[in-house]
């Protein structure tokens, strides 16, 4: 199924609904999948950004409470 472009005529006050032509649907298909893998691609880079906040307190033996009074 197709989705669907909705388009505004300012000077008629006419609004036009019809299915994307499959240039634009393949077009739109591309751009959902790129914005999907930035934002698994953000979740992941804050998941190993954690993994290495923990891992380098441990290395330090402080807790992350301890880290924030340290950095004040």
């Amino acid at each position: 199924m197709k989705d669907k472009v909705s388009i505004y005529d300012h000077l008629t006050g006419e609004t036009i609904v019809r299915e994307m032509t499959d240039e634009e649907q393949a077009q739109r298909d591309s751009e959902v999948a790129a914005y999907l893998a930035s934002k698994e691609a953000e979740v992941q880079k804050a998941a190993e950004a954690q993994v290495q906040h923990q891992a380098l307190l441990e290395r330090l033996g402080i807790t992350a409470e301890e880290a924030k009074l340290l950095l004040g």
